[in-house]
């Protein structure tokens, strides 16, 4: 784990960031914050690639709660049973779905506890809807940024919290409502697991990372 980076180079990091890509977005499939929620609790342990394969036909027909509720369990299942842990995710999506209808007026909650409270999102899932349906800088930390974060000190942490508190504490504001973006798209396609891709890396000359590729 590489130390924190320190406040003018992480400055550079995030600019050269913004200057590759102004506005990043968020791969997983959409038309509205219920679909969002859907969508992120669906790709635990998924590709994002495999979620919207299995969404697309899926939110054609059921983009409510309401209208999910009316397709019930089995057929929901029939949609993403292509997923991992399909059945289970399936049973949380009818509860919050149930609870979205019953308790909030079908409509999806704007607060991370009250998201946190429905069955199957937790604070990386809340903290993406929060993100990227309401534009707050909620920084939703899963294993790339984790990855990139500690690899090269842009956000060091032992935890995923610890992380996530590192961003919040260490990108300075202008960036704060894209950094996950940047650094989610970064881990993903450049500073990967087996072998990142250190030679067109954007912040090769500010990355602290010993075990450089050629």
């Amino acid at each position: 784990m590489a130390q924190q980076m320190g406040y003018h180079k992480i400055t550079e990091v995030f600019r050269r960031f913004h200057a590759a890509e102004p506005e990043p977005k968020g791969e997983l499939e959409h038309v509205n914050a219920y679909t969002l929620v859907v969508a992120v609790a669906l790709s635990a342990q998924a590709t994002d690639a495999g979620v919207n394969k299995a969404t697309r036909g899926l939110f054609q027909i059921a983009d409510t709660p309401e209208k999910m509720l009316a397709l019930g369990e089995d057929g929901l299942i029939e949609h993403i049973k292509t997923i991992g842990l399909y059945r289970n995710k399936a049973k949380n999506v009818i509860k919050l779905s149930r609870i979205l209808v019953d308790d909030y007026g079908g409509e999806v909650p704007s607060s991370r506890a009250a998201l946190q409270s429905l069955p199957g999102v937790g604070r990386k899932t809340a903290n993406v809807v929060l993100n990227m349906w309401w534009g707050l800088p909620a920084q939703a930390v899963d294993t790339h940024i984790f990855r990139f974060g500690n690899r090269s000190g842009v956000a060091a942490g032992k935890t995923v919290e610890a992380v996530e508190r590192a961003i919040e504490d260490n990108v300075p504001a202008e960036y704060q409502r894209h950094a996950h973006h940047w650094m989610i798209l970064h881990g993903r396609y450049t500073c990967k697991a087996r072998k990142p891709m250190c030679p067109t890396c954007l912040i090769r000359d500010l990355c602290p990372f010993e075990d450089k590729t050629e």
